[in-house]
């Protein structure tokens, strides 16, 4: 069995899906690795160091698509919409895909797929149980996005992070507001730490309460109910829009307090939820930082542009876009450690083996069998989820 590792074409997308390091763990599951050439280049892995390790280079692109079974990537054509339309005419019916594909938001690409013939697992839908911990991309990314998220509001601040005892008398502590406190916030509450800043952070979750001050931040207490903001399957929910209104009535007044402001809030599939205003903005004292890791989706803060950074009201408002793509070498050292240990659950002696009634399958393969089989994209679609991926694969109607 061949797993086929392409270049990412994705602008600026400088991560790769499997580093040099991990080839020989493939290799005792009898799987050969083919590596296109400069695959790891943008993140500091070149083709000698994975052919060191066991890998082979592919020819071409053509080369490494025809022969590959199974493809290691970091966007598959869901979350790369210019190049993912050439990979898309490339595949081939019964080839395994895994990687981030957005089939939440992109579903007439992830139909695509499925006409294609194409078994598709999106690694964002892994299942947050203990389990599949050591496969969860997105808290990988996560934890990638939430450390650079400080580092740039530490660069555009213009204050320094630390209490300071000088000579020339004392500087004060920067004052962070970490709004999330999921993977990313917790990483951002670390280091902003570090850095010596003051934080504070809140969350819709009370019971993260304990994470938030363990990390020596301030954990923010609003009066709302919250008891509906998680899903059965550990991922944030859409609240209504009475929530989020008497939500920002009451973040007001702690944002004006803080010199910057990291939100991280984002809901699977759907546009994130605004909750830092522009009368909030303009409540921040001049000079002030936001940084949305929800830019992407929307942006939490009514004025982040996507990719771009505003100066808006004095407050300098950063939008960054595909930041773990700018820590491309340890940022591809956990994402390809998520899918090796994926890929343990179905190719055993180098053959598919693949248990359709496992959790962790069943909650990550989008399609198979020419068909979407993931109940919660079939439902946005429209069309009835078959009775198992089995009965999908078989051709027979759920």
């Amino acid at each position: 069995m061949i797993v086929g590792v392409p270049k990412e074409t994705f602008q600026g997308e400088r991560r790769v899906a499997l580093i040099p390091a991990l080839v020989p763990a493939l290799e005792r599951r009898g799987v050969e690795v083919l590596i296109e050439p400069g695959a790891g280049a943008g993140a500091g892995f070149p083709d000698e160091a994975s052919t060191s390790k066991g890998a082979k280079l592919a020819t071409s692109r053509d080369d490494l698509f025809s022969r590959a079974e199974i493809l290691f990537m970091v966007r598959t054509p869901g979350a790369n919409p210019h190049g993912g339309q050439q990979d898309l005419a490339q595949m081939r019916s019964g080839q395994v895909v895994i990687g981030f594909a957005e089939p939440l938001s992109e579903l007439e690409m992830t139909r695509a797929v499925a006409e294609k013939g194409v078994t598709l697992f999106g690694t964002e839908m892994i299942p947050r149980i203990t389990r599949a911990q050591s496969m969860d991309t997105l808290s990988s990314m996560a934890t990638v996005a939430g450390y650079k998220a400080v580092l740039l509001a530490a660069e555009a601040l213009p204050r320094m992070f630390p209490l300071l005892m000088t000579a020339a008398g004392t500087v004060a502590p920067a004052h962070v507001l970490i709004i999330g406190a999921g993977v990313a916030g917790l990483q951002a509450i670390s280091t902003a730490r570090r850095l010596g800043a003051v934080v504070n952070a809140y969350d819709v979750r009370p019971a993260v309460k304990e994470q938030v001050e363990s990390l020596g931040a301030k954990f923010v207490e609003l009066d709302l109910d919250t008891q509906a903001a998680e899903d059965a399957g550990g991922y944030a929910k859409a609240l209504g829009e009475e929530f989020y209104r008497r939500q920002r009535e009451l973040m007001g007044e702690v944002i004006a307090h803080n010199e910057v402001v990291i939100t991280t809030a984002a809901v699977p599939g759907k546009k994130a939820p605004v909750l830092v205003t522009a009368q909030m903005v303009r409540g921040m004292s001049p000079g002030s930082v936001i940084v949305d890791l929800a830019a992407e989706r929307g942006g939490n803060c009514e004025l982040t542009r996507p990719n771009e950074t505003v100066v808006e009201h004095g407050v300098t408002i950063i939008g960054p876009v595909n930041l773990p793509a700018s820590v491309p070498f340890h940022a591809s050292q956990m994402y390809a450690k998520n899918l090796t240990n994926l890929i343990e659950l179905f190719v055993k002696d180098g053959k598919m083996d693949l248990d359709v009634d496992d959790e962790i399958v069943q909650g990550t393969m989008v399609t198979r069998g020419g068909r979407v089989v993931h109940p919660a994209v079939c439902e946005l679609l429209g069309i009835p989820a078959p009775a198992s991926p089995d009965a999908a694969a078989s051709g027979k109607e759920g």
